[in-house]
């Protein structure tokens, strides 16, 4: 097949793909019920915080900074969590990462994952379970995806194109018991589930919303709960992370937890963020320290590049690093509340095409940057106002040098510049 019939089927597929979503009912229907308590919680918090404008202008300047000088941050975390007893790992790609991870966990072990788009991004799950482990999902749309056997749809809530309707079919099938489609009893059902399993894990695999250089300190939040298990009951902890996370001061990574929930679900705070600083550790026996004592023995942090340091060379490009993975955008776009996931690969929406172009490609990016609108809603919902519009239409420039746009549009392009209409009128 030559190279200009595939880069077609590239888009042929997608845009095939993209017709049977649109018939989807029961994405219509979880997506509308989403798409409206989204906007409603979140008009709501942002009217309740009159600082918020300021703490949004400081994780710009903080994030920007930060991707300046990754380098020596990256450094001086690295020497932090080493002099407090743990280690830290940077990893090129995908392929090393999870080869890193691989040999820290060993074969035949229990592994509990909190979310992280991260693991996503480098396909950890299906990497840990070729070495015969046993992987569980513990954040709840996390876990239902991963029962489906589907993929996560939005960076907050994974399972948020699955409505309550089809996720309590599935745990009727799981316990052998009637689930009714309540929100309350399906989580009852899963707490149940999950509960023993906690004590019984090898390894705990989380993800960080930042870090922080100074201290060496991870910062991760989140609402259920399951995060301060996973990071907590298994003897081995490790967190999995793009690079870009990096700030400079534990105070620096606070702010970003004061922007990143009013605008991910609509609430002024979460209900738990975590500060984990090494290992757990005592003193009280003599004022000896010794390691591993509730919490976790070991830690470790696998700091991922993959594409990112790509990204930080073009200057425009580089705003994508600056992003917090609330999701407002999404929420916002009207491509993405059509399909869903399906307008992106790991990551999504417009600012997931960016992602995935230096994640993954510019042939798995075209065609999602053709489906953009460039109508400039997602840089109005943003908290960062990342000027994604503008990234799509530069990558939109990239994507014709390599001829990897839609024959619709090639022909249209021809006609006009031979013809004067796209139509090819005389």
């Amino acid at each position: 097949m030559s190279v200009k019939r595939v880069r077609e089927d590239l888009f042929e597929e997608y845009f095939t793909r993209i017709e049977e979503v649109l018939y989807d009912e029961d994405l219509r229907r979880a997506s509308d019920r989403a798409t409206e308590t989204f906007a409603s919680r979140k008009e709501s918090s942002l009217r309740s915080l009159p600082y918020i404008k300021y703490y949004r202008k400081r994780v710009r300047e903080v994030k920007a900074w930060s991707i300046e000088h990754l380098d020596e941050l990256i450094h001086e975390f690295k020497e932090k969590v080493e002099d407090l007893g743990g280690k830290v790992y940077l990893a090129k790609d995908r392929s090393e990462a999870c080869r890193v991870i691989g040999e820290i966990v060993g074969s035949g072990k229990i592994v509990l994952k909190s979310k992280s788009m991260t693991t996503e991004e480098i396909e950890l799950n299906s990497y840990l379970e070729r070495l015969n482990n046993t992987v569980i999902e513990t954040d709840l749309g996390e876990r239902i995806v991963q029962l489906l056997h589907d993929k996560p749809s939005h960076v907050v809530v994974p399972a948020v194109h699955i409505s309550r309707e089809r996720i309590a079919q599935l745990f009727s099938k799981v316990t052998g018991k009637t689930v009714p489609p309540d929100p309350s009893a399906i989580v009852k059902v899963v707490r149940g589930l999950l509960r023993d399993v906690y004590m019984k894990a090898d390894v705990g695999i989380s993800g960080a919303n930042a870090l922080a250089a100074n201290t060496g300190s991870i910062v991760i939040v989140e609402n259920e709960g399951n995060a301060r298990f996973v990071t907590n009951a298994p003897p081995t902890h490790v967190v999995v992370c793009g690079m870009e996370k990096v700030v400079p001061t534990l105070e620096d990574a606070m702010i970003i937890t004061q922007v990143l929930p009013p605008h991910a679900t609509g609430q002024r705070m979460t209900s738990y963020i975590s500060v984990i600083t090494g290992p757990s550790s005592t003193s009280d026996i003599e004022l000896i320290s010794v390691k591993g004592v509730h919490g976790p023995l070991e830690l470790h942090v696998v700091l991922l590049d993959n594409g990112r340091l790509e990204m930080r060379r073009d200057p425009l490009f580089k705003q994508a690093l600056y992003c917090i993975r609330c999701g407002s955008c999404l929420n916002a776009c009207p491509i993405y509340q059509l399909l869903g996931g399906n307008y992106g690969c790991k990551y999504f929406g417009g600012i997931g095409v960016i992602w995935t172009a230096f994640n993954e490609g510019f042939e798995k990016a075209a065609p999602l940057a053709f489906a953009c609108t460039l109508c400039d809603r997602c840089r109005m919902e943003c908290p960062l106002e990342l000027d994604v519009p503008r990234m799509i239409e530069k990558l939109r420039g990239l994507l014709s040098e390599r001829e990897l746009i839609p024959a619709t549009l090639k022909s249209a392009t021809n006609n006009i510049l031979e013809k004067g209409n796209p139509l090819r009128m005389d």
